[in-house]
């Protein structure tokens, strides 16, 4: 890297303004293309740096001058640009490549198809309140590279996703943490599931004999690949049906860990966060904290003040005795697994949105046993539609608006209506969190009507 000097960043969004602030501050020839609309407040950003930039297209002759591309996740190996750019033999990596290549300090990331985003925030609750100086980045909050500029940190978080760890190559996690694999993104890996699993495990790549390796061993893709690897960090497992020497498991109504030479004990009652997937968050949160040097008295303290993460299984209000729950992460299946898994009520589900390649059979029974109505919300609910048909009543709308009165007036009291999409959100919003902002206004608006 100290041999470069002209790099490209592709992507302006918090990740690639992130690497473009952290290549200025390090003295780089810094660009932003960007083939959309920048932000307006990324935009202020970069002209308040003097970092030039351009939008609404790629320049192939700026682009091909790069020493060194910076890739933001969000672009696909697919596009256009991408297959110019491996063509020519510029070296591309991540912002998470990019920024571990200046940061200080001892890091635990965490990746998963679900989970990683609860198991990420209360690991950094917990450290937080034990008084560690730690920072919270990668997939949630502010960009890793954005935080490496002034390095104030002795611990980070990271919660990284399949696509920051794709151009990864050095980045070292001193603990990682990998909560499951199920297929999801299959749409960005050609449709194998073996190269999203390949993604994952990429965590562990640059890993030696004294780091961690906290992982969900219960999980079927995670067993087989752990037998195909010749894995060099420790291996701490977590589980749900067996009891590991190391690592953690369920025993009755109590987590065990053992890690970090302590031995832990945790009440089920005494966890924030409730439900089966949420157990396995706390076991993966007490190792790393375990490893990283916390107390366990302070471990107890941090699990019992944690507050839920938005957008995950997140009460949003009773209307009438209807029970209205925000699931809107739940971008995959397995997620809406773990969701209706929990429900206790009869459920009218919102699901829907971009299929990644998803595979229904795995809630099927759980849909039949629980789901009294299936609201489609989408452009296109052909795949929902073709699957459930005549396995649940259904109705299909392409507004969350409807979607939310359709729940409503379908439910009787004591059901609960739960947005569990299932699928990407790009059809119809932002993201996933505008997509449960909305829900929770549309909900708002009926609780303020039926108040009247």
């Amino acid at each position: 890297m100290k041999d470069f000097k002209n790099i490209i960043i592709l992507g302006s969004g918090e990740s690639g303004t992130g690497a473009a602030l952290l290549a200025k501050a390090q003295g780089f020839d810094v660009f932003v293309s960007d083939s959309g609309e920048i932000a307006q407040k990324h935009k202020e950003e970069l002209i308040k740096n003097l970092i030039p930039f351009e939008e609404g297209a790629h320049t192939w002759e700026v682009i091909a001058d790069a020493d060194q591309i910076i890739k933001s996740p969000g672009i696909p190996d697919k596009a256009e640009i991408m297959k110019k750019i491996y063509a020519s033999g510029i070296p591309v990596i991540s912002e998470i490549e990019f920024g571990f290549q200046y940061s200080i300090g001892k890091i635990i990331a965490v990746t998963g198809s679900n989970g990683k985003t609860t198991t990420t925030s209360l690991i950094y609750h917990i450290l937080k309140e034990a008084g560690f100086k730690v920072g919270l980045g990668g997939n949630i909050g502010e960009s890793f590279a954005r935080k490496a500029i002034d390095n104030p940190y002795d611990v980070w978080v990271l919660e990284l996703s399949s696509f920051q760890l794709d151009h990864c190559f050095t980045f070292r996690p001193d603990i990682s943490v990998l909560m499951n694999i199920t297929p999801d993104h299959l749409d960005r890996y050609e449709y194998k599931f073996e190269n999203y699993i390949d993604s994952k495990f990429r965590i562990i790549q640059a890993q030696q004999p004294e780091d961690k390796f906290i992982v969900f061993t219960d999980n079927e893709p995670i067993v087989s690949e752990l037998q195909k690897r010749a894995i060099k960090p420790q291996i701490l497992p977590i589980s749900l049906v067996q009891q590991p020497v190391t690592g953690a498991w369920l025993d009755n109504k109590s987590l065990i860990v053992n890690a970090g030479k302590q031995s832990v004990v945790v009440p089920l009652d005494k966890i924030a966060i409730q439900g089966k997937h949420n157990m396995l968050n706390a076991m993966a949160s007490i190792t790393a904290c375990l490893e990283a040097g916390v107390p366990a008295d302070k471990i107890l303290e941090g699990l019992q003040t944690f507050k839920p993460v938005e957008h995950r299984l997140e009460p949003v209000a009773d209307i009438e005795g209807i029970h209205f729950i925000n699931d809107s992460k739940a971008t995959n299946v397995d997620s809406v697994f773990y969701a209706l898994d929990s429900m206790k009520t009869p459920v009218i589900l919102i699901a829907g949105g971009v299929d990644k390649g998803n595979e229904y059979s795995q809630i099927e029974e759980l849909v039949k046993k629980k789901v009294k109505l299936l609201v489609c919300m989408g452009k296109d609910n052909s795949k929902l539609l073709a699957y459930f048909d005549g396995k649940v009543e259904i109705k299909e709308t392409s507004s969350i608006e409807q979607a939310v009165a359709i729940a409503f007036n379908s439910a009787k009291k004591g059901d609960t209506v739960l947005l569990s999409p299932a699928c990407a959100s790009f059809d119809l919003f932002k993201n996933y969190e505008d997509r449960g902002k909305q829900f929770k206004q549309q909900v708002g608006n009926l609780k303020a009507i039926s108040s009247i």
